[in-house]
């Protein structure tokens, strides 16, 4: 199908000069000393923490960058190509959960397993990893440990990291390599990618950049992130917005490839329309999608580079109407416009604050339908039966013609919907779709393995966590 698409393409252009005149004569803050060199070394102007970069420069860098890259699994039969179709990334940055009880409390790291677990049982999730939800009742030094090891050991589809420290990322990164089987293997392949926050205005900070250095110089994947709020921490206008953070996409591109040209990167545009009654974040607003359109516009057909969209929002606290509006809303405009990976796809309430585990499988049904739209009308469908509309005549019936008969087990069907009579429906209990996804979620956790590593791997990876909470109270003791 036809991408949807939120400005006329000669736009593109103009989008793409603008942001060259900022990068040179405004440039970006980065606040890393490694990084000062590295952009030094290669001719960027850089005064104190304050880097102009060239438009040569950029566009000499912005043509290194791989249109696609291979997302390597530990099980090869989930191994995915970034670039080529789309796939589905799991919730990121909650700290609560609504849990199968009803209840909205502080998450835990059973929680996060139990995402985890739901993440890899089910088709229509293709990554794992991330922070679906803050583990509250970890030592926050610890975490990243924690659920570094909860995700090997219950998933073995490709992995997201969690953008930390540069020492938690490098414990990430150690956890990885020892679960594919050592540093040639891992360094060989993209086995893990991660979000490196722009704080914007036009601004890296030192966290984001130790995460990028640690993940590029071992050969996994970092995703360019901006979340710019329209109207408080970047221009009301949404094109206005779109260059300012293309703009910082573009210089966090431009780092990537001066330490390894030819790396890939994800440009990941994630801008909010403020609401601008409470200059507050609302993300079931048409607007923001709509900026991010035309900043997904300018990744695939301006630069040819694979781009991420934040997709399943809703400022809805609960999996009502308005959770299931809204996220279609924004499911449907981020599939359609051609993204190549869909972040916070499953699960997302309350502005990025909860997730819920119903609303992850009630999500999966939209993006299910999503998907049968996108294909359009294809295969047997494209057939005009004129022979079997002569043969059936007048007043016949379809049912036991050949066609029919043949491909009727393919038309799509729903995961969490209810399809039958209303006597059916009292039948089964009269439950709505919230109810029938809370059983569903409930049975994919019984049946759930409780491991999918061996015991000398699980033994190992307990032994490193336990090396590394050493050093880490040590240095906190220092």
């Amino acid at each position: 199908m036809k991408k949807i698409q939120a400005i006329e393409p000669d736009m593109l252009s103009k989008i793409h000069g603008a942001s060259l005149k900022i990068l040179e004569e405004t440039g970006v803050l980065f606040h890393h000393y490694e990084v000062l060199e590295i952009f030094k070394n290669y001719g960027a102007k850089v005064q104190d923490k304050l880097v102009k970069l060239s438009p040569e420069l950029v566009e000499k860098c912005l043509e290194k960058v791989p249109e696609r890259f291979t997302w390597k699994a530990r099980n090869d039969n989930y191994t995915r190509t970034m670039g080529d179709g789309y796939l589905l990334q799991p919730a990121a940055g909650t700290v609560k959960v609504h849990d199968l009880d009803g209840k909205i409390r502080e998450g835990t790291l059973k929680d996060y397993a139990n995402f985890q677990k739901i993440y890899q049982a089910g088709d229509i999730y293709d990554l794992v990893g991330m922070i679906p939800v803050e583990p509250k009742d970890v030592d926050p030094e610890l975490k990243h440990l924690y659920m570094m090891y909860e995700t090997l050991k219950h998933t073995d589809k490709p992995v997201n990291g969690f953008m930390t420290t540069g020492s938690q990322a490098r414990a990430q990164l150690d956890m990885m390599e020892m679960a594919v089987g050592g540093q040639k293997v891992f360094e060989k392949n993209h086995y893990m990618a991660v979000s490196i926050g722009v704080t914007t205005p036009l601004t890296y900070s030192w966290d984001p950049l130790e995460t990028m250095l640690a993940y590029v110089k071992r050969n996994q994947v970092p995703t360019i992130l901006c979340a710019p709020l329209a109207g408080v921490t970047s221009p009301y206008s949404m094109l206005g917005t779109a260059v300012l953070q293309n703009a910082e996409i573009l210089a966090g591109i431009v780092l990537v490839q001066l330490l390894r040209p030819g790396h890939p990167v994800v440009y990941s545009p994630s801008a909010a329309a403020a609401n601008m009654r409470t200059c507050g974040f609302s993300t079931g607003s048409p607007e923001s999608m709509l900026i991010n359109i035309a900043n997904i516009q300018m990744g695939l057909d301006y630069y040819h580079i694979p781009v991420r969209a934040m997709s399943g929002f809703t400022d809805a606290k609960i999996p009502d109407f308005q959770a299931g509006a809204e996220t279609m809303q924004n499911l449907m405009l981020g599939m359609l416009s051609g993204a190549h990976l869909l972040n916070e796809s499953v699960g997302i309430l309350d502005n990025i604050l909860t997730v819920s585990y119903e609303k992850t499988l009630l999500d999966g049904e939209i993006i299910s339908r999503i998907k049968r739209i996108s294909q359009g009308i294809s295969g047997a469908d494209r057939d005009l039966c004129v022979e079997s509309i002569q043969h059936v005549g007048h007043g016949g019936s379809y049912l036991t013609e050949p066609m029919t008969v043949k491909n009727c087990r393919n038309r799509w069907a729903p995961i969490t919907s209810f399809w039958g009579t209303q006597e059916e429906w009292e039948k089964k209990g009269s439950q709505d779709a919230s109810h029938r996804a809370n059983q569903m979620a409930r049975q994919i956790l019984l049946d759930a393995p409780d491991s999918l590593i061996d015991k000398a791997l699980d033994k190992a990876l307990l032994l490193y966590m336990e090396y590394e909470s050493q050093l880490i109270s040590k240095k906190i003791k220092s």
